[in-house]
Formats: structure tokens, C-alpha cells, sequence
């Protein structure tokens, strides 16, 4: 996409996106660059994964690339300031790493409660506080996005420390946006529910393993359940992304979108 097919919604902003090596992340990167976003890319892999590569080679003025494992969260701090040294002040965070794994209740282990609340708690909440503590100093306005689940409206009897994990996610959104209003900083964020990405290999494989099920199976059985009848892509949620962080949501505050296909109703 060029220059001229930029709307601007996010003109002037520089984004920072956790777990953008690929399926949301990426897509909404490359949303947030065609609304005119300067965006730092944040996941795991020491070297662009080719498909950032590829953004950044299409995007040599509006990407860039840092890695970082957001449970190490002693490193987050440098990480924000790295990032503000190419592109300046963070104006929104997408604040997406997360990992996924499931197992019976009386299964599921520390080692896997601790994984799980490693990325999807600790290092969300402290990679929030990192950038917003730098918004506050530069006088930032911003708008922060963070990444919970429909797994975080309700329990499942196989997925009890990541349902938890995200519910997590939904009541650090509301406690942050009530403490960082004066500021005049937003924080919202998204509830997808079943999306089509590389991960629902990972799912869809542990459902089949405790479930019995066909490989497969799972994900054509999710996709029907949904109201709409099919299973998001992660555009979808990248247009829900580019909504909160523009100025169109600036009188909306605290609040958790679903982008499920009708699966929640709130």
C-alpha cells in the first residue's frame, strides 16, 4: 500500500505492537501503517520473521523491528526507549503477546499457570505500564488496545488458567483507563473470539488430544457455533484496532469490544 492510499486516522503516531510477528499483530500493523501509523514491531524472534520482513522493506519509513520477550519484564522499560529513539513518543499500544494452552482442571500444572501468566498477565501489565509512564512524561494523549479473549468473558472446563489469564486482561484494561483518564489517555480493549491464525494449529491439536477429536475437527465445529457462521480473520480485529486507536473512539474509555461474530452478547 503507498502513501497516497493512507486514510490518515493514525497519522503522526507512532504505535507499538506486542506479538506482531505474524497473524493479528501483523495484521494490524499493516492496518495502523495504511492509516498512516509509524509503527515499532515487537515479538519474539531475534530477525524480522519474513513476514514483517517484508513490511519493513515495503514500509522503510513507518516500521521497524525490535525484539523482546514481554515476560522479561526488567526489559520493557529499555524496550520503550529504544523504540521512542526512531520514531519518538508512543502514541498507541497494541498490546497483543500472548500464549495459548489448555489441559483438564486437575492437570493443569504450575509450569503451565506460570507460562501462561508470565506473557498473558505480567508481561501485559507491565509492557502497559512501561509505555504509559512514557506517554505521561512526553504529555502523550494516547490510546493503548489490549489484547483479552472471549476466553476471558467466561470459564471452560479445559482452558481454566487462560480463561483467567484473560479475564486478567479486562480488569487491568478498566483499572488503567480509570487511573490514566486525567492524563487524558485512553485504554480499551478487544475481545476477539474464534480467528483464523497460525496458533489454531496449536488449539485445534490440543482440543483433538483431550477431546478425542479428529484433527480439524474443532475448528470447522467453532466456526459453525458462531452467530455469523464463519470464524474471524485478523482483519477483522485490525479494523476494531484502528477504530480505538483513532480519534473516531476518543470519548470511549475502559471498555472491552467484542469482535466475535455474535458469540458474547454485552
Amino acid at each position: 500500500m503507498d502513501d497516497g492510499s493512507r486514510t490518515g486516522r493514525l497519522n503522526g503516531r507512532h504505535a507499538l505492537l506486542t506479538g506482531a510477528g505474524g497473524g493479528i499483530g501483523l495484521a494490524v500493523a499493516t492496518a495502523f501503517i495504511a492509516e498512516g501509523a509509524q509503527c515499532t514491531v515487537v515479538d519474539l524472534a531475534p530477525a524480522p520473521p519474513p513476514a514483517v520482513a517484508a513490511l519493513l522493506a515495503a514500509h522503510p519509513q513507518h516500521a521497524a523491528y525490535l525484539a523482546c520477550d514481554v515476560a522479561r519484564v526488567d526489559r520493557l522499560p529499555a524496550l520503550v526507549d529504544e523504540a521512542a529513539k526512531r520514531f519518538g513518543p508512543i502514541g498507541v499500544l497494541f498490546n497483543n503477546a500472548a500464549v495459548f494452552d489448555l489441559a483438564p482442571l486437575l492437570e493443569a500444572d504450575v509450569a503451565m499457570y506460570d507460562r501462561l501468566f508470565d506473557v498473558n498477565v505480567k508481561g501485559m501489565f507491565f509492557m502497559m505500564q512501561a509505555v504509559l509512564a512514557q506517554m505521561v512524561a512526553a504529555g502523550v494523549q494516547g490510546s493503548v488496545v489490549n489484547l483479552a479473549s472471549q476466553a476471558g468473558r467466561r470459564g471452560e472446563a479445559l482452558v481454566a488458567h487462560y480463561c483467567a489469564s484473560k479475564a486478567a486482561v479486562i480488569s487491568y484494561t478498566q483499572s488503567a483507563a480509570l487511573a490514566m483518564a486525567p492524563h487524558g489517555i485512553r485504554v480499551n480493549a478487544i475481545s476477539p473470539g474464534v480467528i483464523d491464525t497460525p496458533m489454531w494449529g496449536q488449539v485445534d491439536a490440543l482440543f483433538a488430544r483431550f477431546e478425542g477429536l479428529q484433527p480439524g475437527e474443532k475448528k470447522v465445529a467453532v466456526g459453525k457455533a458462531v452467530p455469523l457462521g464463519r470464524m474471524g480473520v485478523p482483519q477483522d480485529v485490525a479494523g476494531a484496532a484502528v477504530f480505538l486507536a483513532s480519534a473516531e473512539a476518543s470519548y470511549i474509555t475502559a471498555q472491552t469490544l467484542n469482535v466475535d461474530g455474535g458469540n458474547v452478547m454485552s
